[in-house]
């Protein structure tokens, strides 16, 4: 009976982990689509709930058609990772961030299904209504296909999201003016979308910094044990959620926590979500062997990898050579134009165009930062110690022994 009752707990242990997986790459799962990570997810949702709010301080809400994972973020201030309605897509302009949220305002209100023309109406009426709006410099016009181009960006989007389903038509034909798309709205996804501590419509506060910080404040006890607390759910979610935590980003107090319960916080992470702690003097990396909890990484196919690879390998060169060195993006456009002509041939047609060494070297800047391996600062590109790992070194071989038929 033991040896019957360590395999079930072990196969439980095992699911769990998938679980957390799950919820770290998807924090909004559904039923329909989902299935077998929904599934997952609820048969072991009471035991995820307690470690998700243990460790991170994050909730976990489960019923019968969406799970959703509120997750809060450790820092406010990082911007490489912006909404996309597809992984090819540009990143969120201001236009289309302010869109989406107008677009959410005006689907809670909506009947069960709405055409994408009828949106597009009931946001030029909140726009039009809204003074804020047009001082901020925000229009919107029906008018002008770029504009509509971005509320089909929002669309998509919560496509993604399982927010809306398409019932008929197409987007295109909104964005050409040729006819229109329809949609279903599910309820339970747009009302587990907002994630936020405080509610919104409660806050004084004015600049955006401080509306941020007003909505996902959350009490800490005044206590030394509710200041370990905070320090250590703090540092969870960024080992859940960073790709590399480098001590230099912690404060004194992160710092000191850290290095004492380093051990257990990267045992107690592991442990839960099957991540691999690799630990270096610089900081700390839980790194997914298995590709299935990460939304972005090095190396990747085709051109973009392949460009991200011998842009990485170069800032590791240069960080090698000088611990302080500073790469400016006109240094690192020389790089990548280096690049395009050696292996022009084998890449997508497009990186032959006029200037495509800009936009392919601020892309692969965007995506080194994302992942920690850069840091951005001005028009300067810091590479990272993380990087150094992209380093070509030239093999060494071994001495050959003497023959035995050397005299």
């Amino acid at each position: 009976m033991t040896a019957v009752r360590d395999r079930l707990d072990e196969q439980a242990a095992h699911e769990r982990r998938r679980a957390v997986r799950a919820l770290l790459m998807s924090p909004l799962l559904h039923a329909e689509r989902d299935l077998d990570r929904f599934r997952l997810v609820r048969r072991h949702a009471d035991w995820l709930r307690r470690w998700f709010a243990d460790q991170a301080g994050w909730t976990l809400t489960v019923d019968s058609t969406v799970a959703r994972l509120r997750k809060v973020l450790p820092t406010l201030d990082d911007g490489t990772r912006p909404a996309r309605a597809r992984r090819a897509d540009p990143p969120f302009s201001r236009r289309r961030y302010v869109l989406l949220c107008l677009a959410l305002a005006s689907l809670e209100t909506a009947d069960r299904q709405v055409a994408l023309g009828r949106l597009a109406e009931s946001i030029l009426g909140s726009v039009a209504a809204d003074p804020a709006l047009a001082d901020a410099g925000v229009t919107f016009d029906l008018d002008n296909r770029d504009q509509r181009r971005d509320l089909v960006a929002v669309v998509r989007l919560l496509l993604a999201f399982g927010v809306l389903r398409l019932v008929d038509g197409t987007d295109t034909d909104f964005v050409t003016g040729t006819g229109d798309a329809l949609y279903t709205i599910d309820r339970s996804a747009l009302a587990a979308l907002l994630v936020t501590r405080n509610a919104p419509s409660g806050i004084d506060a004015t600049t955006l910094d401080e509306r941020l910080a007003a909505v996902t404040a959350e009490f800490v006890a005044t206590t030394p044990d509710g200041h370990n607390r905070a320090i250590r759910t703090h540092l969870t979610r960024r080992l859940l959620d960073d790709a590399v935590v480098y001590h230099d980003d912690l404060d004194e107090a992160e710092q000191a926590y850290l290095t004492g319960q380093r051990h257990r916080l990267t045992t107690t992470v592991a442990a839960a979500t099957g991540l691999v702690p690799e630990v270096r003097a610089e900081g700390i990396a839980m790194v997914d062997d298995r590709g299935d909890a990460t939304d972005l990484e090095v190396p990747d196919q085709g051109t973009d990898g392949h460009l991200t690879l011998l842009v990485a390998e170069h800032l590791a060169d240069c960080l090698r050579a000088d611990p302080d060195t500073i790469v400016t993006r006109a240094e690192l456009e020389v790089v990548v134009a280096a690049c395009i002509a050696e292996h022009a041939p084998h890449w997508r047609r497009d990186v032959r165009d006029a200037g495509a060494e800009v936009r392919l070297a601020a892309e692969v800047v965007d995506r080194l930062a994302a992942i920690r391996l850069v840091r951005v600062d001005g028009d300067g590109i810091v590479p990272r110690p993380a990087i150094a790992r992209y380093a070509v070194a030239a093999p060494t071989l071994p001495p050959t022994p003497p023959s035995l038929f050397e005299a």
